[in-house]
């Protein structure tokens, strides 16, 4: 039996594994962090393509069960005008699943108690440093602690930083900061400006902000705030109030719910930055490839980072399944996968640049805006959540 090396224990490395072992594949999946569950407090949506695709390796049942669902989507502007309400991708189509909220950790336990319970081995504290092609085109693996593993082919699994893209190619592009920082938080002590199933929008003039309400009132929300890049450690030091202060500075021109959401947020606060990686030239090589972020990265707008990884895990073991030699199996995969991550890349940086225009570009966004929401949007539903996974 082929045996694969995963790289990587988020959201694409657990989705992955499990695939791999539906298609034949053994796999071990090597997470760098003793916990994994990284960007704790973050929350997220996974939409129907995504659940559509779990549902193809039987994995859908437990995410649904954690989370709660997301049917529709309301646009204010700046000045608390109302711009429109649509149904949120996915919920026009009564045999789709989704959308669904929840928080990334969540996400993360979820799928990773599944692999356990299927049996898949997952090893913590094993950072990657190094990597070779041995003689018989096996690969073999080096982490921090020592250790060495063994196997057909290795899978990078591994994020946005991702060490096996580098391995891969040492010439790869780096991931481009987008110049925002994605605020998210949690609160109590507001009543929810929508009901339960609904997301608000906001367009504000300096910060794009969107909330929703958990099913027992509490408020989620999140902020794309234009910053400097800091690094991991000076990220890390800012504190809730120093966030909460800065968003209020640029909530305070806005006449909408954003500022009294934020103003009644304590410590449930968390950031992170926002990048993107629009053209990895080179997926893989003879016995490695890269996954969801590590090959591709869209700007959080269009809020398909999770759904990409998971159909990425499934089209790749479908590959692996089909062609027994791995560089074929990866090749057939990027053709099947370029194409379609590309434009959801090139489609969130556009949503980037319409969340924070200036003022005549604001102005026409605004103009422009209910009479998309009136049609049904601008069209993205079809292609970006119709998508689905034949196995």
């Amino acid at each position: 039996m082929t045996k694969a090396l995963i790289i990587g224990g988020g959201i694409a490395g657990a989705v992955t594994a499990m695939a791999l072992q539906k298609a034949g594949v053994e796999a071990e999946v090597f997470e760098a962090y003793e916990s994994g569950a990284d960007d704790v407090g973050a929350f997220l949506v996974v939409f129907a393509n995504g659940l559509e695709a779990l549902r193809a390796i039987g994995a859908h049942g437990p995410v649904l069960a954690n989370s709660f669902p997301a049917e529709r989507v309301e646009f204010l502007s700046g000045t608390g005008k109302r711009l429109g309400e649509r149904p949120l991708a996915g919920t026009v189509d009564e045999t789709a699943m989704g959308p669904r909220t929840l928080t990334r950790a969540t996400l993360y336990r979820v799928l990773h108690e599944e692999a356990r319970r299927r049996g898949i081995p997952v090893r913590h504290g094993k950072r990657l440093v190094a990597a070779e092609t041995v003689s018989d085109r096996r690969v073999v693996a080096s982490f921090s602690d020592g250790s060495r593993a063994e196997g057909d082919l290795m899978i990078g699994a591994d994020g946005i930083h991702s060490v096996v893209r580098k391995l891969i190619d040492p010439a790869a592009p780096r991931p481009r900061y987008t110049g925002q920082n994605t605020v998210c938080g949690y609160t109590r002590d507001i009543k929810p400006p929508s009901a339960p199933d609904t997301y608000t929008m906001i367009y504000g003039r300096r910060a794009f902000f969107g909330c929703t309400a958990a099913p027992d009132g509490e408020v989620w929300w999140f902020a794309n705030a234009p910053g400097p890049e800091r690094s991991r450690r000076d990220l890390a030091a800012v504190t809730a109030d120093q966030w909460r202060q800065r968003l209020l500075a640029l909530l305070a021109d806005d006449h909408t719910p954003a500022a009294a959401v934020v103003r009644a947020t304590g410590e449930h606060i968390i950031a992170s930055h926002a990048y993107d990686l629009a053209v990895t030239p080179q997926w893989y090589s003879d016995t490695m490839v890269i996954i969801g972020d590590a090959a591709h990265a869209a700007a959080p707008n269009a809020a398909q980072g999770a759904s990409m990884a998971i159909e990425d895990s499934i089209v790749l073991a479908k590959c692996l399944r089909d062609q027994h030699e791995p560089r074929r199996a990866f090749a057939a995969y990027e053709e099947l996968r370029r194409a379609r991550v590309e434009r959801v890349v090139a489609h969130s940086a556009r949503m980037t640049r319409r969340s924070a225009p200036g003022p005549i570009r604001r102005l026409v966004r605004d103009v422009m805006l209910p009479r998309s929401v009136g049609r049904g949007g601008d069209g993205a539903d079809d292609w970006l959540t119709g998508y689905r996974v034949e196995w």
